[in-house]
């Protein structure tokens, strides 16, 4: 058997965008085998059985054979070790909640080095796995104990303290759904759909128009309580006190049984319900006032039935779930500590994260369910006789999914209440002993009106359908034929792309758009350079993309920056590739050779939209190539109008741009026309050609007019130094 202390990591990459790989991010780690290089997976006496022992979720990892069981297949014929690393490094992740399922391994020019990238969600979570996952497949190797609960544990904790919530996570899904691009603007939860000026931003189930005076409504329930009444809205007779002393009085004034809840509060806590006593109703005060921001308290009629959450968006009710009392039964010898834990707390739908619909019930620190005990003359310590029930909590636990059984009149009643306080977004208690009647007829009626729900009793409702509200919220936010996305132009090459990327700027800013620009000449908003370095980096590009201003946005990229970090973009309306760039840029990467540089600058083809265009250069046989990888269409240039490659593309009815005495001409199949005398251009720009044909391309892949093009070639200067055009 052989033993070996490590597998060494050589170089560990996050490629935040499109590349090499795949279109998402990555982590890609050069990953140095050593001696194991010597020793495929069928050499090592009972690997396979180790870890399809310890991973046997891998089953599901298809590999290169297309099919379930396919991984374990290769480990049984002989795979390598970093292959290997990859799938368990995959696993690890999904173990913990973060699913995912992307990866390959290539070898390199060095013998026992792989490069090996994996799909990660969130990089700290990826960059942990990684080392878990080595740590584990040494122990399978060397046939040593391995702990992989204890391995897996702070994984589902960076999960939790860094992936999207499920909430958000689901509206960022359902506008991958519609393939809306989306940007994380922070550590939390806060979301940029869609890019520059057509974006819109959430967090969690706000979005940016919600309306900072209704949230100030919500969040003051006396005020909300008024403005529904006012509307006609059903709500219980009550009003706020400051003391335990005012609160008897005020329940006394309205009739017992009463409700006492937080003026401030949300999520139910610091709510006591059915309170009939004195003391009752002085405890809960003194519950509510600690629970709240403030000493201000609700005293309210209580309304008999169940509790409801309704979901409105927009001015649609896209979701409703009931809640259900809490007890145990009684057997004369458990404490209602332990029958908590084995009655309530078993059920597989309760935990402490965010992916459980209900949560975990602890009668000894909740003060409503140590008021409620008290109550009824218990503590959780109490042992109740054999078949005695015993009431744990009499409200909250909103998870069975009701959506189709709310009758119109209450849909009507909830909608108006969302509209009343002005939220787009707004979660709705309301308490009825049955949703499928009239609220008059039940005698029930609408409680709270709350900003920023919580999404998950209906994402993953603990009874019945899940729905999705992810989806609604988008289609709220975005029209079904707006996608989110304005005009992102990119150009890869090294033959005067900053060029390019000026020149278009100034064209598409002429066109009356505010048009954003990075590239080695710094950053460009319309046609004024605000960053004088180079912006060549996947920062200053999301930076771009970020800006509310921007309508449309160039980008120049290298073939390094594609290897370094991807794309600063998901797709893009016209990809731009002038040249393969040169292998002494990019040899660190261990790019040697043609091939090499032809993967790299495929990635700019690669992203163009189905609806997009990609302009090539045709008087380089390698970039020629790159055509049949486009998802859209092809527009070639090239400065002889007689190129065989331009030729046969227009035979097909292609779009090509070339010279031909001296004119830019612009072609579509036979169709010819003549652009533009390169003599009436700036004497630095006329010696451009190959950047104004690619530009020209580019341009009318953009349906910008003639005269616009030819108006802005002739007043752009490309000489040095000659930036304000």
């Amino acid at each position: 058997m052989i033993k070996k202390k490590n597998i060494d990591f050589l170089r560990i990459n996050h490629l935040r965008g499109p590349n090499i790989w795949t279109y998402r991010p990555v982590i890609e780690v050069w990953v140095d085998i050593g001696e194991l290089e010597d020793y495929p997976s069928n050499t090592l006496p009972g690997l396979y059985e180790r870890l399809t022992s310890w991973l046997p979720g891998m089953i599901e990892h298809r590999c290169g054979v297309g099919e379930r069981g396919g991984f374990f297949e290769r480990l049984q014929e002989g795979t390598w070790t970093a292959h290997i690393l990859e799938h368990v490094v995959i696993e690890l992740q999904n173990l913990a909640g973060m699913q995912t399922g992307f990866g390959q391994t290539r070898s390199t020019s060095q013998r026992g080095v792989y490069k090996m990238a994996f799909r990660t969600r969130e990089e700290q979570v990826g960059r942990a796995a990684l080392e878990a996952a080595r740590a584990l497949l040494m122990a399978a190797i060397n046939d040593e104990p391995f702990d992989l609960e204890l391995a897996v544990a702070p994984l589902r904790d960076l999960v939790d303290s860094r992936c999207l919530g499920p909430s958000t996570a689901s509206i960022v899904n359902a506008a991958t759904e519609r393939r809306i691009p989306s940007l994380r603007l922070n550590d939390g939860n806060l979301v940029q759909l869609g890019h520059g000026a057509a974006q819109r931003r959430i967090w969690t189930a706000e979005t940016d128009r919600t309306s900072a005076i209704a949230e100030g409504i919500a969040s003051d329930k006396d005020l909300t309580k008024y403005l529904l009444k006012s509307c006609g809205v059903p709500v219980p007779e009550g009003s706020m006190v400051r003391s335990a002393e005012a609160a008897w009085e005020e329940a006394q004034d309205i009739g017992l049984p009463v409700v006492l809840k937080p003026y401030d509060g949300n999520h139910g806590r610091g709510v006591s319900l059915n309170l009939v006593t004195e003391a009752d109703v002085k405890a809960a005060y003194e519950l509510a006032a600690r629970e709240g921001d403030s000493s201000s308290v609700l005293v309210e009629s209580f309304i008999a039935g169940d509790e409801h959450r309704l979901l409105v968006v927009g001015n649609k009710l896209v979701a409703a779930a009931k809640g259900e009392s809490l007890w145990v039964d009684g057997d004369g010898v458990s404490t209602i500590s332990h029958l908590v834990d084995t009655q309530i707390n078993i059920d597989p739908r309760r935990g402490e994260g965010e992916d459980f619909p209900l949560g975990t019930v602890k009668p000894h620190e909740s003060g409503e369910i140590v008021l409620e005990l008290q109550r009824q003359g218990m503590t959780s310590q109490s042992v109740p006789q054999a078949g005695q029930k015993v009431l744990i909590q009499p409200n909250g636990n909103v998870a069975i999914d009701v959506t189709d059984d709310v009758h119109p009149e209450v849909a009507a009643a909830v909608l108006l209440a969302a509209r009343v306080v002005g939220l787009d977004i707004a979660g709705i208690d309301l308490v009825s002993s049955d949703i499928t009647r009239p609220l008059s007829a039940t005698r029930g009626a609408i409680i709270e009106v709350n900003a920023s729900p919580g999404l998950l009793a209906h994402i993953k409702p603990g009874v019945g359908k899940p729905r999705a509200v992810g989806e609604a919220i988008v289609d709220h936010l975005f029209a079904p034929e707006e996608t989110g996305r304005i005009p992102v132009i990119g150009v890869t090459g090294t033959q005067g792309a900053s060029l390019i990327v000026r020149m278009l700027c100034k064209l598409l800013n002429l066109s009356g758009l505010h048009t954003g620009a990075v590239c080695s000449e710094g950053m460009f908003l319309d046609q004024r350079r605000v960053v004088s370095h180079d912006c060549v980096s996947w920062d200053a590009g999301h930076r771009l993309l970020m800006n509310r201003t921007v309508q449309a946005a160039l980008f120049e990229s290298t073939p390094r920056l594609i290897l370094s970090d991807g794309l600063a973009y998901d797709r893009c309306q016209v990809g731009i590739v002038t040249d393969m760039g040169s292998l002494d840029a990019v040899k660190d990467f261990d790019v040697l050779d043609a091939d090499g540089l032809y993967k790299v600058a495929r990635s700019q083809v690669d992203v163009v939209l189905s609806t997009g265009v990609a302009v090539l250069n045709a008087d380089d046989a390698q970039v020629l190539e790159l055509a049949g990888l486009c998802d859209g269409a092809v527009t070639l240039y090239a400065r002889d109008g007689a190129s065989p490659a331009l030729a046969a593309h227009r035979a097909e009815g292609g779009r090509a741009a070339f010279v031909r005495a001296n004119h830019i001409v612009l072609a579509e199949g036979s169709i010819e026309n003549e652009l533009l005398c390169l003599d009436l251009l700036k004497p630095a720009t006329a010696g451009k050609v190959d950047q104004v044909l690619a530009t020209v391309a580019a341009a009318w892949s953009l349906d910008l007019s003639n005269d616009l093009i030819c108006a802005g070639l002739r007043t752009f200067d490309a000489a040095p130094g000659a930036i304000g055009n």
